[in-house]
């Protein structure tokens, strides 16, 4: 499996409460309520809704999320992505257009040693 490939995928329409953990890429378009964790990729996309916590390697939102973020590696907020909640990454992307309500603390990467 490419590192690009998406291991599951939850569509527009659907709707799951409880905890997600994964391995790869998810991609999410439905509606969500809970606990994400992986050290993988989580794609939000644009009819997403998502409440709660997410743990993961690196978080691409389009869609709309609510709760606290910790990505190892980044977050990307597209210009449709609505972020209400707490931030934590080494490394952050809004784009022009994208909403970001809630606090951020940016920290060094895993692997930097300074």
């Amino acid at each position: 499996m490419a590192k690009d490939d998406i291991n599951a995928f939850m569509g527009a329409g659907t709707f799951f409460t409880g905890k997600l953990v994964f391995q790869g890429s998810v991609r999410i378009d439905g509606e969500f309520v809970g606990e994400i964790e992986s050290d993988g990729t989580l794609l939000l996309g644009k009819d997403s809704k998502i409440e709660g916590t997410v743990n993961v390697g690196e978080m691409s939102l389009s869609g709309n999320f609510t709760g606290d973020v910790v990505a190892k590696r980044n977050v990307t907020i597209h210009r449709d992505g609505v972020l209400k909640g707490k931030v934590q990454c080494p490394s952050l992307v809004v784009e022009d257009g994208a909403i970001l309500d809630g606090t951020i603390q940016m920290l060094k990467k895993e692997n930097d040693s300074q």
